[in-house]
């Protein structure tokens, strides 16, 4: 490994989380030349970015090689498997920032040990360039750290620091997780659709349009949810009958409540 190499952003995992960090990086004017990417089989499409970009690629971690910011975007399940090869990338001044749903620092800092350390959870819209991020460091990560953290994070979308660890479980039950949840949503009005007469293909398109069309109009809005509700429901209109379903008390309220809850129970068992 070149001496180029030292401070490195290191990427250990180029799947799909992984994958479009590493192209929102390239895309906003981070050299290819200070990256490296330790995967032992990255796609063709990716290793085809790799390689154009000028990054270096590897199977495993080089002897030499200390990073600046070591990126952990491998799942939860194979983190204990893939700790121990990096662990001589953590130098002085890495930071080292992780993905991993349920992964605590706790558990980083075992197979790592003590270091400035990012816990961080993005959301799958990051392949896009919407995604949201929510983020948790730890007091050894400096100003200049976070800041620089914050950059590679904010590629993706907004990125949202939060005041404790066990926010971050919080984080993967709302937004981390949230992406399926509307996924679904797209599924239950296609699939009400059908069931009112319509063809399933033309119930789908429907859905897919109407919830891609809503989520954008919430991002250019300044007005938040519940005004943008408002505005699209005439007292006693077809929308207002629908939303007396939808909002009643035992209706989506409290299975929002009961989703999240049992995801970020499950988030609280990964990190065991």
């Amino acid at each position: 490994m070149s001496a180029a190499a030292s401070g490195s952003i290191v990427l250990v995992g180029a799947g799909n989380m992984g994958g479009a960090m590493l192209s929102g990086w390239l895309k906003n004017g981070v050299p290819g030349s200070s990256v490296v990417v330790i995967d032992p089989g990255p796609s063709e499409k990716m290793m085809a970015a790799i390689n154009e970009a000028g990054a270096t690629h590897v199977t495993s971690a080089p002897a030499d090689l200390k990073a600046g910011v070591l990126f952990l975007a491998v799942k939860p399940q194979v983190m204990e498997t893939v700790l121990p090869p990096v662990k001589a990338t953590v130098g002085d001044d890495t930071v080292v920032v992780s993905v991993a749903a349920g992964k605590t620092l706790g558990f980083l800092e075992t197979h790592l040990g003590q270091a400035a350390m990012v816990r961080a959870m993005p959301n799958t819209p990051a392949m896009v360039g919407r995604g949201v991020t929510g983020a948790f460091a730890n007091a050894r990560v400096s100003a200049e750290q976070r800041q620089r953290v914050d950059s590679l994070l904010r590629v993706s979308g907004p990125v949202e620091w939060v005041a404790t660890e066990a926010d971050i479980d919080a984080v993967t039950a709302l937004s981390g997780s949230g992406p399926a949840y509307v996924f679904y949503l797209v599924e239950c009005m296609a699939e009400a659709g059908r069931k009112l007469g319509l063809p399933a293909d033309l119930a789908m398109r429907l859905a897919r349009e109407t919830v891609a069309g809503a989520g954008e109009l919430l991002h250019q809005s300044p007005d938040d949810a519940s005004r943008l509700r408002e505005n699209v429901t005439s007292p006693g209109g077809t929308t207002a009958a629908a939303l007396s379903v939808l909002m009643a008390d035992d209706a989506m309220q409290p299975l929002f409540d009961k989703a999240l809850a049992a995801a970020r129970k499950r988030a609280e068992e990964l990190a065991g």
